[in-house]
């Protein structure tokens, strides 16, 4: 009677534990194109960006991409936040440390700042200029740190 049980109870935690991965493989990769501004990006189209990876909707965008990296360097930054490849670690204003409750939304990304100033500075600006502000190289440098791979 006692291994029925076992039996049926590891036979259910397998069943558990396999719509649990199923579940996650159905979920759907999102990320926006650095270079055409879509939400399409594809895992299968990827260039390697300060070591992690920076994907694109088709295949010509990484050409264009490679061609001129600077002009897009924002939006790949961004994209490396949002795809958690980069985590925010101090403000990207200033270097400071973080005050969450200075958390707002830049693109699809949440980002806090340390202060209320450099927060109404980034709500002052719309669109690419506050994308070109929060994720431009040097402010990157200053607030994220990309995450070692696994």
């Amino acid at each position: 009677m006692l291994r029925r049980v076992s039996l049926v109870a590891s036979i259910a935690l397998f069943a558990f534990v396999s719509s649990i991965i199923a579940e996650d493989a159905k979920k759907e990769f999102k990320a926006m194109c650095p270079v055409a501004k879509t939400k399409a990006a594809k895992e299968d189209k990827s260039v390697e960006y300060k070591g992690a990876k920076v994907y694109f909707c088709c295949g010509g965008c990484p050409e264009a991409f490679k061609k001129d990296t600077a002009k897009f360097a924002a939006r790949a930054n961004m994209q490396l936040v949002e795809t958690k490849q980069a985590k925010e670690v101090k403000c990207p204003l200033s270097g400071a440390d973080l005050n969450t409750a200075t958390k707002i939304k830049v693109g699809d990304v949440d980002v806090c700042f340390c202060c209320d100033k450099c927060k109404a500075k980034t709500e002052a600006l719309k669109g690419d200029e506050q994308i070109e502000l929060v994720f431009n190289d040097k402010a990157f440098d200053k607030g994220f740190k990309v995450e070692a791979k696994k």
